[in-house]
């Protein structure tokens, strides 16, 4: 049996890299190398996408200290949840879930992914992967942490339905974001979306779009897209540390541009500002030269 399933096979078909994802298949693992193993231990963060109990897809941040995330006996330990006001921290603090994760360095351009079924384990996760993988370095923005921050006293928490002027400026101004996506089955899976800022365009306060463009050819998040539209974004503040997360249903669009595929809208279901959830802050950006302009 192949590792894709109807809606990733469809969107191959379509955008006819059906040959090269196929190849490409042959890449994905259901344990982890070591190679991959190393990296995660050196990382300080990841990003989490699960479906809560409505099915709504979340995407979430999770730091520690270098060492936090190891993998042992096939089994990758995450020892961190959420932060407490994160709408995932109530959803992978209980019974088993699927999920998504991708480690991602900044600095080298490098980032995994590592699906499979989490559990609650202490303080943190147990995740027994069904796919592990590595991407190219296409569109991840260089930075490097300059300094790292005590835990905050307390969080500052806004939920709201629809776009703030503030929201508005953080999502335009952006240069990376997160997606999180599910299929039919609840497989989650997360990925990385960078482009100049702007590439996130918000056309309402409640809708918004962007270019998907030319990847590895496997359409995970486009394929998930196809057969269940609940994706969630994340998108980080690296200066401050905040985050904001968007959940929402998204479609796509069969129209092509220079550098984009294809395109993706999104309408915002809830929107959930928290302040100082990453204790890292990060230089400013230097945009990846594979950038379309």
């Amino acid at each position: 049996m192949g590792i894709y399933h109807a809606g990733e096979l469809a969107v191959q078909h379509r955008l006819g890299q059906s040959d090269i994802a196929r190849r490409l298949s042959r890449m994905v693992r259901d344990e982890i190398p070591e190679a991959a193993a190393d990296f995660l231990s050196e990382q300080p963060m990841a990003v989490l996408a699960a479906s809560d109990d409505a099915g709504r897809v979340w995407a979430g941040l999770v730091t520690g200290p270098v060492g936090f995330m190891y993998a042992d006996d096939g089994v990758v330990t995450v020892e961190a949840l959420p932060v407490p006001d994160d709408p995932l921290h109530e959803v992978l603090d209980g019974r088993a879930r699927q999920v998504g994760m991708i480690a991602i360095e900044p600095q080298t351009r490098h980032r995994m992914r590592i699906n499979g079924i989490a559990t609650a384990a202490g303080t943190g996760l147990s995740i027994h992967p069904d796919q592990v993988y590595s991407n190219c370095p296409k569109y991840i923005s260089r930075r490097h942490i300059e300094t790292v921050s005590a835990p905050p006293t307390r969080r500052e928490l806004r939920r709201t339905h629809a776009l703030d002027d503030g929201m508005r400026r953080r999502i335009t101004a952006a240069d990376t974001f997160f997606i999180g996506s599910a299929d039919r089955e609840g497989n989650a899976d997360a990925s990385h979306r960078g482009g100049n800022p702007g590439f996130l365009e918000v056309l309402s306060p409640t809708r918004l779009r962007w270019p998907d463009y030319r990847g590895n050819s496997m359409f995970m998040t486009l394929g998930n897209i196809a057969t269940n539209p609940s994706v969630g974004l994340l998108i980080p503040d690296w200066d401050t540390g905040s985050t904001l997360q968007l959940t929402g249903t998204a479609e796509i669009v069969w129209e092509s541009a220079a550098g984009a595929q294809c395109f993706v809208e999104f309408d915002i279901i809830e929107a959930v500002e928290i302040s100082e959830v990453s204790p890292l802050h990060w230089s400013a950006a230097q945009l990846s030269p594979a950038n379309p302009a």
